[in-house]
């Protein structure tokens, strides 16, 4: 029975934030769905989708948390959008965004990560983060992805090694061309191959945005 409004009958919102301490404050190396997944059958089929539920308000207790904390609703947004499973990463991709969110260069990146995002929504199918360089037919184009060549590697180089401040920070390398590329750039060319491909590369800028909080939730 899950806590709704001021009741909690059975003292559910402190024990899961309890659990979320200890896995923060420890830095544990587990991941909360395989947690949840594993207990799960000694308490039997009592709802249907039981890890789904669990999830939603372990993520609602923490979101809660870290705003007591200080953060920002848009910070922890950000960050818990991607549903990290090691919680204990948390702490470290808050203090990213923070970080990023200093930088002049944020501000635009934040609303082009928010386009970026709609446009692809808005595609007729699901786009495949592939990019054809024969097929990058304009100035602007061939220059955003000539940044993602050297920005995107060093940006999951850093992610991978769980300096996700550095990771974000990388990130300030592209504003110059994807504003340049919103400026000049027609994605919905009339030329199919060509329109495939835009989507494509904007695709892959996604993809290399969004790896530590989904930056569009910075977007004022």
């Amino acid at each position: 029975q899950l806590p709704t409004g001021d009741k909690d009958p059975f003292a559910l919102r402190r024990h899961a934030l309890g659990v979320i301490r200890i896995l923060i404050e420890k830095n544990l190396p587990l991941d909360l769905p395989a947690v949840i997944e594993a207990v799960l059958p000694a308490f039997g089929e009592l709802i249907s989708n039981p890890a789904e539920h669990l999830l939603v308000f372990f993520s609602d207790r923490l979101a809660v948390s870290l705003r007591e904390q200080g953060y920002s609703a848009q910070e922890v947004d950000a960050v818990l959008a991607l549903q990290p499973a090691r919680l204990g990463e948390v702490p470290r991709r808050l203090a990213a965004v923070r970080a990023f969110a200093a930088l002049p260069e944020s501000t635009a990146l934040a609303a082009a990560n928010k386009r970026v995002g709609n446009i692809l929504k808005k595609a007729d199918a699901a786009v495949e983060a592939k990019v054809d360089a024969a097929l990058l037919k304009e100035a602007a184009e061939q220059a955003l992805y000539a940044a993602l060549q050297t920005v995107a590697p060093a940006a999951q180089t850093a992610f991978e090694q769980g300096d996700y401040t550095a990771s974000l920070q990388a990130l300030a390398a592209l504003r110059t061309p994807v504003d340049a590329f919103f400026d000049s750039v027609m994605v919905n060319a009339d030329d199919a191959a060509l329109k495939a491909n835009r989507l494509g590369l904007l695709a892959s800028l996604h993809q290399a945005m969004n790896q530590v909080a989904d930056l569009s939730r910075l977007a004022v």
